[in-house]
This record gives structure tokens, C-alpha cells and sequence, in this order.
């Protein structure tokens, strides 16, 4: 090779060489996840700013990280910059305050450990300035937080509608509902108030609760205010929310007297004619664990420097079953809401599945009288689902259901749930006819002329699914039940109201459809197999109602001992027995058919490969127990007999309620 042909390979290898040393830029195919993340994530998804607050950072020449560190002071550096627009400023500081802020929640003196208590009262003390210091320098940095977000929403020359596609505005609004949400429990931690306080004192700073639009609330202790952020569920298959603008909480009010866990309750023979305190059943709970959406509001602001500086805020709590939009600075927006969090709450805090199975063994007589739960505040703008559980279960059976129910908009919107818990100890026709009592008094609350007095649906599973049908059929069994008493002298007791009350059947006129789940009308063979037996001698008639029908008698002056002699020859026994086909609880109520005009539905599993109705069941109940003639229709799933669970269950439920509001007019078909 010629000597200058070297000479010009050499040159163009040494140029390329620096030409390449000298490039800054380069390019290379990347994973679309990433490019998405980079353009999403922020300090909630990350230990890491959003690419939009680390763009506006590099024009201080300023790491992050040491920003962050001082806010205060990187922000007013930011100030001195003209070239940062007033959007990129506001957002910015959002961010890092809120970085901050999560920064003192995770560090050491943020928290007191339990080893606190074993040191010295003085070193306990110091720990405690340390620890009362750090969470005020964390509300500190949530209110600024809270009020950079704020301005940047609704006080910039663009407003929210004109930012709807922006990604940015996403995360500052979610950078507003999450310091919102840290803003009241860590006051909570900070100030340890008995109840919630009726304002919330940062600094200088004051944000003042407003019920206005949660009247229920007005002038109402409230025990606890927990955000819905902090609440994780492992039973949940799923959370129902909505999503907008606002930060979600459960509002926990006071437990009342009568309530789960407050001493022993007295059995009541006659429910229907007691004189309860107050007139009221005690049995009857109000929910207690309300769902609740705050926002937080300038009380009155002219600019920018107000928010951020001086405005006093309102903490305006909203009812997100009966707010979907809040108006905001002029405008209306979606209001967010988390309507699973207190029905989880409530059910993980009174452990209803324990209290089953202890009320069965009668290992907890507070419970042996049912007990209804209203799940949100009553509104008399929407129809009454009651839902009735099985054997040894209680309301977690329905929790697929009624989880559903609160995240179907149309159901929402139209249908409030009543859940029923009952001791499944008890014999079947005593807990019919306590419920029946029970339900009643619900009802006679409920204003006449209010759209929940009538049109209400009945659903219930299994050994509930007995409970049903008999709470809306029509029935006089009295000359039937004695019949079986060998001791015709026994006549004498039909006129008692401890009987009579019972074997005369009355429907409940509020409900005009009703849904029976794997009901075993006719009882089943399971219940008399060798282990079913052994368990039905273990499970014992509740003491208390045993000693409330003696002392009943006796001022009857009538002979306790001679009628349980008489009548207990499969006559009054326990709840597992009566489910045997060939118990006299069968034997007498078999053959009642819901009243006249009810419309009703079946739902049953099916175990089994075979399409023959005599051989279909679920396991425990065989379809022929299952079926009832009249009903305007029949779906056999495949399951087993807690059918109540499975999502096809599930979906023809929701079928049945969106029917029952179309044909009320609710809802178009």
C-alpha cells in the first residue's frame, strides 16, 4: 500500500477518535417502561424527585439531594430565577417539601421505640423533645406542601381544566391528597388529642374542620380520623374507589354501650314488646365507620403569597356516597373516595368470624341476641338490601358481595346494605322470629314516606336462606307443632307468647324480593353423618336463652321442667340439628312458600359433573333441598356450598339488583 494511502487511513482513525471523544450525546433504543416511568414517577413511586423537579434543580446547579435537605432555602433560590416559570416553581417546592416531610416520617426520631421505657426518665425525656420536634418539623413541611400543591391547582394562570392531559398535574394533585392524608394522624401522633379536635395548629398555620356537608358529623364526637392511605387489607379481594381530587379517611365514631365487646347483654323472650331504653333497640347499630373525603381550603385568599404564606385553610369533610363532585376555586371537580376501607375496618377491628364460631359453641352470650349494622349513614333516598349469614359464619360471608355492591356506581347510588349477625346456635324458628323483631324495628325508624321504607331486598345463604323464606311467607303452624307433642295437656302453652309468637309466621311487607343462596328448605343429610352428630352434642342451646324461657314460665307459674321434657324430643334443639331433613323444624316448616306476589330467585352450587337434578348438590345441600317452585329464576353454578364467594355467585346477584331497579324505574333496562 502506498505510503500516503496510510497517511489518510491513520488521519480519518485518529478524527474519528476525537470526534467520538468529544460527543456528549448519544443515542440507544430504550424500554418503553422506562421512558413511561421516567415521565411518571416522583418521590410518592421513588427515593427520587420527578424528572420535571430535577429540571427546574439544574438550573441552581444544585444537587438534589441538598436541596431537599434545605427547602426552605433551595426554594428561595428557585425565587431569584426568572427564567423559572410560576408552574414549575409552585410544583417543584411541592415536591421537595413533601420529600422532606417523608424524610423526618421514616427517620429514627420520628419514631419511639418500645425499648424507650426501659432507660432513664432523663433520657426518656430528651428522646421525647426529639421526638415531638421531628413531627413538627414534618407537619411543617406537609403545610407547605399542602399549599404549594393548592396554588399550583387553582391559582396559576392556568386552571386544572386547561392542564387535564398534563402529567405533572397528576402527581401535584396527588402530592396535595397525600400531605393531607400525613397531615392528620401525624397531628393525631404529635398532640395525642382524645378526640378529634376541632381545628389543627401548625406553626402558625390553622386548619379548621368544617362538617358543613357531612351533617351527620355536625356537633358528633368522633374518636378516630385514619386515612385510607395507611389501611391494607389482606381479606379484601379488592378496594372500590373513585378517584379525584380530595384525601380519603374513615371517620370512627364512639362505641356505644351495647356495642361488641360491652359486657354481658340480657336475653329478651319477647323483643317485640320490650320496653327498650330510649325506645330503641340497642341491637340496632348506626355505622360507625364512616367513609369521608377532606380537602383542604384557603379560608380566604386575593394572590399567590396569601396561600402560601397566611391564609388560614378549611378542612371541608365530605360524604362521598352523596358528593361525587366538590367545587373548587369556582369550578367543579371529581371528588375522590375509598368506599372498601371502613367496611374493612369495621369488620378487621370486630373480629365477627371469632365472634361466629364462639357464639356457636356459647362462649359468648353478648352476642346470643342478633344484632343488625347499618354499613353506611342511613339515606332514605335508597332502597335496603338485608343480607342474612349462614352456620357458623357472620357478615365476612357477604364481603365479596358486599364489596361489589359498593363499587357498582348503579348499586352504590341506589342500594344501602343492612348486614345481620346472629348466634347460629340458637333453634331456627327462635332466631326467625328474633330477626323478624329485629328487622322490624329497622324498619319502623325509617321515615313512612322515604323511598327505603318499602321495595327492600331480602338475601340470604344456607342456614340464612331458611331464616328468609320464612321472613316473608305467611304462617299459622301452631295446631302442627303440637301435634307432635306427646303430652296433648301441652295444648295449655299455645297461648303463651313464648310460643305463639313463634309458630305464627308473619311476613315483612318492606321487602318485595328476596334471594335464597344454597338453602337447605328441606334440610339436609350432612347433618346427621357420624361427625356432624358428634358436633351437634357439643353445640349447646345458649344458657341465657334457656334460663330466660324458665324465668318466663315461672311467671306464668307454669312448669319449666314438665314443658322441657315434653318438647325436647327434637322439638327445640340446636341450630345444626334443625338443619337435618328429618328434624321436626323441617317436618313443620318445609312446605311455607314465600307470600303471595314476592318475587324471589335460587342460587345453588353444583359439586358434582352430572346435570340430573337428583343427583346435582354442593356438597352439604343437594339441589331437590335447594329448589323452591316459583321462582322467577334458578341458577346452578359450579361450586361448592359456600357459593356465595365465587364471582359467577357474585355476578348473577348483581344481576338480580340491576333487574330489581329496572323494574322500579331506578334504571333504564
Amino acid at each position: 500500500m502506498p505510503k500516503h494511502i496510510y497517511k489518510i487511513v491513520f488521519s480519518a482513525l485518529v478524527s474519528g477518535y476525537l470526534l467520538t471523544g468529544c460527543q456528549i450525546v448519544s443515542v440507544k433504543n430504550q424500554a418503553i417502561n422506562v421512558t413511561i416511568a421516567n415521565e411518571r414517577e416522583s418521590i410518592l413511586t421513588r427515593d427520587k424527585l420527578s424528572e420535571a423537579s430535577l429540571n427546574v434543580l439544574s438550573m441552581t446547579g444544585r444537587e438534589a439531594k441538598v436541596c431537599s435537605e434545605q427547602p426552605d432555602q433551595c426554594i428561595q433560590e428557585l425565587q431569584q430565577i426568572p427564567q423559572i416559570q410560576e408552574e414549575q416553581l409552585l410544583s417543584t417546592a411541592s415536591e421537595i417539601y413533601l420529600s422532606k416531610a417523608l424524610t423526618f416520617e421514616k427517620s429514627n426520631d420520628c419514631k419511639i421505640s418500645i425499648l424507650n421505657r426501659t432507660q432513664s426518665e432523663e433520657k426518656q425525656k430528651l428522646q421525647q423533645v426529639s421526638y415531638d420536634q421531628c413531627l413538627d418539623q414534618q407537619l411543617y413541611m406537609l403545610d407547605k406542601s399542602i399549599r404549594y400543591s393548592y396554588a399550583y391547582m387553582f391559582k396559576t394562570k392556568r386552571g386544572p381544566q386547561d392542564r387535564i392531559f398534563d402529567n405533572r398535574q397528576v402527581q401535584i394533585r396527588d402530592f396535595y391528597n397525600l400531605a393531607l392524608a400525613k397531615l392528620i394522624p401525624t397531628y393525631a401522633l404529635r398532640h395525642k388529642p382524645t378526640e378529634v379536635q376541632s381545628q389543627i395548629k401548625v406553626g402558625n398555620s390553622i386548619y379548621k374542620i368544617n362538617f358543613d356537608a357531612y351533617p351527620q358529623l355536625k356537633q358528633q364526637k368522633i374518636e378516630q380520623l385514619l386515612s385510607s392511605y395507611n389501611l391494607n387489607f389482606s381479606g379484601l379481594r379488592s378496594i372500590n374507589r373513585r378517584d379525584g381530587f380530595g384525601s380519603e379517611f374513615v371517620v370512627v365514631l364512639p362505641q356505644v354501650k351495647d356495642d361488641i365487646g360491652e359486657g354481658k347483654a340480657k336475653y329478651i323472650i319477647d323483643p317485640i314488646n320490650f320496653s327498650y331504653k330510649n325506645g330503641i333497640n340497642p341491637n340496632i347499630h348506626q355505622a360507625r365507620y364512616l367513609a369521608a373525603t377532606i380537602i383542604a381550603e384557603p379560608k380566604s385568599s386575593q394572590n399567590i403569597q396569601d396561600i402560601l404564606n397566611q391564609s388560614e385553610f378549611e378542612l371541608k369533610a365530605f360524604d362521598p356516597y352523596k358528593y361525587e363532585k366538590v367545587s373548587m376555586a369556582g369550578k367543579s371537580y371529581p371528588l375522590a373516595a375509598n368506599f372498601s376501607t371502613p367496611y374493612g375496618l369495621w369488620l378487621a377491628q370486630n373480629n365477627l368470624g371469632k365472634a361466629a364460631y364462639l357464639s356457636l359453641i356459647d362462649r359468648d352470650d353478648r352476642l346470643t341476641m342478633p344484632h343488625l349494622y347499618m354499613l353506611e349513614p342511613y339515606n332514605p333516598n335508597k332502597k335496603i338490601i338485608v343480607l342474612v349469614h349462614g352456620l357458623a359464619s357472620s357478615p365476612e360471608a357477604w364481603i365479596r358481595l358486599t364489596n361489589d355492591i359498593m363499587g357498582d356506581n348503579a348499586l352504590r347510588e341506589n342500594f344501602q346494605v343492612w348486614q345481620v349477625f346472629y348466634s347460629t346456635n340458637m333453634p331456627i324458628i327462635e332466631s326467625r322470629f328474633q330477626i323478624y323483631a329485629l328487622i322490624n324495628q329497622a324498619f319502623a325508624q325509617v321515615d313512612a314516606k322515604s323511598a327505603a321504607k318499602k321495595d327492600a331486598v331480602l338475601i340470604g345463604h344456607s342456614m340464612g336462606g331458611i331464616i328468609a323464606r320464612l321472613l316473608v311467607s305467611d304462617a299459622d303452624v301452631t295446631k302442627k307443632a303440637l301435634s307432635m307433642m306427646n303430652n296433648r295437656q301441652l295444648a295449655k302453652y299455645q297461648k303463651l307468647p313464648i310460643v305463639s309468637q313463634r309458630l305464627v309466621i308473619r311476613d315483612i311487607p318492606n321487602f318485595n324480593r328476596a334471594i335464597f343462596l344454597a338453602a337447605p328448605h328441606r334440610g339436609t343429610e350432612y347433618a346427621d353423618r357420624w361427625f356432624t352428630k358428634a358436633a351437634r352434642k357439643i353445640i349447646r342451646l345458649p344458657v341465657t336463652f334457656v334460663s330466660a324461657i324458665g324465668d318466663s314460665l315461672q311467671s306464668q307459674n307454669l312448669d319449666f321442667k314438665e314443658l322441657m321434657d315434653q318438647i325436647d324430643q327434637g322439638f327445640i334443639q340446636n341450630g345444626p340439628s334443625d338443619l337435618s331433613h328429618q328434624s321436626k323444624f323441617m317436618e313443620l316448616t318445609e312446605d311455607i312458600a314465600p307470600r303471595k306476589g314476592l318475587a324471589f330467585h335460587s342460587i345453588m352450587g353444583n359439586i358434582t359433573k352430572s346435570d340430573d337434578l337428583n343427583v346435582i348438590t354442593d356438597g352439604i345441600v343437594p339441589y331437590k333441598s335447594a329448589h323452591l317452585s316459583g321462582a322467577l329464576s334458578e341458577k346452578i353454578i359450579k361450586g361448592g356450598h359456600s357459593i356465595q364467594e365465587t364471582p359467577e355467585a357474585v355476578l348473577e346477584l348483581r344481576r338480580i339488583l340491576r333487574l330489581h331497579l329496572t323494574q322500579l324505574g331506578l334504571q333504564k333496562p
